[in-house]
């Protein structure tokens, strides 16, 4: 039971703000992840809507009457954990990673036809799930990766669930690159912003939600995978850096400070405000009505 004197209520269930008291319901805060399909207007009478990138709160804006959309806050998503150690980028590997479900909507046939084109010695090494059951593509979608990487330096590691495991690929990685084509379904990228807390050099797809954390040319790089020569664009950009030393130390000195810009205790803080200026106009509805 929500105890009925809260003064805010944040819910990430879907029907939550329905079956709330009326009291509860104009105190809720539904919180949307994912790019809202219809269902705004059933949250007509919460005092906020967060979303977790603009992107999502562009979506959630276009379904609300304009007069609607002080309502609507962008607060990203934190780091899933405290502040990693002090990385040496000078002990980074050639290694470049890619860290996410194996699945066709992730473009990973874009990265591994762009490495395979790529005179290096360096290393590719996907890292994720495959199976349906993880929201991957398939064992049959794999087998299709494989063979299309044929004997290029690329290694599949499978799925990995232990988070000391997968932060000590990111530690090791100089360059991470995420190609998602997912038009509609990436809303925040969180894998990306996890490597550069460890260091590494991000290579993404140009989906607006990772514009929020990632500025080209200064903490990572851009390319179009809209393009028709998308393949070579990627296969220049994974190329660049391999190449310039003081270009990936630069952008990776810069892609660190997402330790502190997306930090638990900054994101924290952002909604600790946000809750504190609802305190305030509900204090102000309050002294004006009496």
């Amino acid at each position: 039971m929500v105890p009925a004197d809260s003064d805010i209520v944040v819910t990430n269930t879907f029907w939550a703000s329905v079956v709330l008291p009326a009291k509860l319901r104009r105190r809720s805060i539904p919180d949307v992840q994912r790019m809202p399909k219809g269902q705004m207007r059933l949250y007509n009478q919460a005092v906020r809507l967060r979303a977790n990138s603009t992107p999502v709160a562009e979506a959630i804006c276009r379904e609300l009457p304009t007069d609607q959309h002080p309502r609507v806050v962008m607060i990203p998503n934190p780091l899933p954990f405290q502040e990693p150690p002090t990385v040496n980028l000078a002990q980074k590997q050639p290694v470049v990673l890619y860290a996410g479900r194996i699945h066709p909507e992730k473009g990973l046939e874009l990265v591994i036809s762009a490495f395979k084109k790529l005179p290096t010695t360096w290393k590719l090494q996907i890292v994720g799930p495959a199976e349906t059951s993880a929201g991957g593509g398939g064992t049959a979608y794999l087998a299709s990766l494989k063979q299309l990487a044929g004997n290029a330096n690329i290694e599949f590691t499978g799925p990995v669930y232990d988070m000391e495991l997968l932060n000590r690929y990111y530690a090791e990685a100089s360059i991470f690159v995420y190609p998602s084509v997912a038009e509609q379904g990436e809303t925040f990228g969180l894998a990306p912003l996890e490597a550069m807390a460890w260091g590494c050099v991000p290579v993404v797809s140009s989906l607006a939600c990772f514009h929020d954390f990632i500025e080209h040319e200064h903490n990572g790089l851009i390319f179009d995978h809209r393009a028709n020569d998308a393949i070579s664009l990627l296969g220049k950009t994974i190329e660049r850096l391999q190449h310039d030393a003081a270009l990936r130390a630069e952008l990776a000195t810069r892609a660190l400070d997402v330790r502190q810009s997306h930090s638990i205790s900054c994101i924290a803080s952002q909604f600790i405000q946000e809750f504190e200026r609802i305190i305030q106009e509900q204090g102000i509805n309050k002294l004006a009505t009496v």
